[in-house]
């Protein structure tokens, strides 16, 4: 992605935020957040990227410019609590305000999750795949607040004729995510929860391969709305990661068996490869990296 005006939302997240960085090199990049963490607000603005501050609920854009090329929406509010209108508020209504302010972009990619899918034990999810309610166990709104919000970004590309693109996004990491918490629980001696129908799997995808796919699906946005999984090709057990992370740096984990977490998602993106192509960092070179960044390698 090159020469283009590109908004992205939620850049202080673990995904945006260096997705921001990445681009900023050859692109003018506009970014809106709340911005409680000044120090992302700060590094991102000395990287080059015009920030605004924006509360995604209000709907106040101030000065922000609308002739952009392409809207990467990564921003979620997270409820902790089983608050569904707060949910819906900050989530959906929050992102039907957004692209009918942006109505007038070329392209609108939505960040979703493989978290909007009905829960399917082992078995690999296709964009056609049951939705349900499989992030109950730790986000008692997530799944059903991200399946809403689907509804209104397909309504909004047929009601603003805008070429949009959904990206249901499986596991990611990089410097952040879910092995480097695990990391830091091996670190502290803190119990890492697996589920009960093991192993616990997933499709991880690294940032990198985010930062490189992402402005590649902008291709593929159309009215009405594309819907395309967005992960690697190797389902990786947290098992496997974390025996991993032990070989890499010497700790050791302890598992906590339970009914009472998030089951396996395993996302099948066939569909993807054959649109974009695939992910290509494997997940051992990412988690290795990832331990190298941290400082944590074994001697």
């Amino acid at each position: 992605m090159n020469n283009k005006k590109i908004l992205i939302t939620g850049v202080t997240g673990q995904v945006a935020f260096p997705f921001a960085l990445h681009h900023v090199e050859n692109n003018e990049v506009w970014a809106i957040a709340r911005f409680g963490d000044t120090d992302k607000k700060a590094a991102l603005e000395a990287a080059g990227v015009h920030c605004r501050v924006v509360d995604l609920c209000d709907g106040e854009y101030g000065d922000l410019p609308t002739d952009f090329d392409a809207v990467f929406h990564f921003a979620v509010a997270r409820i902790k609590e089983d608050d569904f209108e707060l949910e819906l508020t900050a989530n959906a209504e929050a992102t039907g305000k957004l692209m009918s302010f942006c109505r007038d972009a070329k392209a609108f990619f939505h960040c979703s999750t493989s978290g909007v899918y009905q829960s399917v034990g082992h078995d690999l999810l296709t964009e056609t795949s049951s939705l349900g309610d499989n992030h109950r166990a730790m986000m008692p709104t997530y799944s059903i607040g991200k399946i809403a919000v689907e509804a209104v970004v397909r309504f909004c590309a047929q009601e603003y004729n805008l070429p949009t693109v959904i990206a249901r996004l499986n596991t990611p990491y990089g410097e952040s995510g879910w092995p480097f918490y695990h990391l830091m629980m091996m670190q502290h001696n803190i119990d890492i929860a697996v589920h009960s129908d093991g192993p616990s799997q997933y499709t991880l995808i690294h940032q990198d391969d985010i930062n490189r796919l992402a402005p590649k699906f902008l291709a593929q946005a159309s009215v009405p709305a594309e819907i395309f999984n967005l992960s690697g090709q190797e389902h990786v057990s947290i098992e496997e990661w974390v025996a991993y992370i032990e070989s890499l740096t010497g700790l050791t984990a302890k598992f906590k068996v339970t009914s009472d977490t998030l089951e396996s998602v395993k996302t099948d993106n066939t569909k993807m490869c054959e649109a974009i192509g695939p992910a290509t960092v494997t997940w051992q070179e990412g988690i290795r990296a990832m331990v190298e960044k941290a400082g944590a390698l074994k001697s």
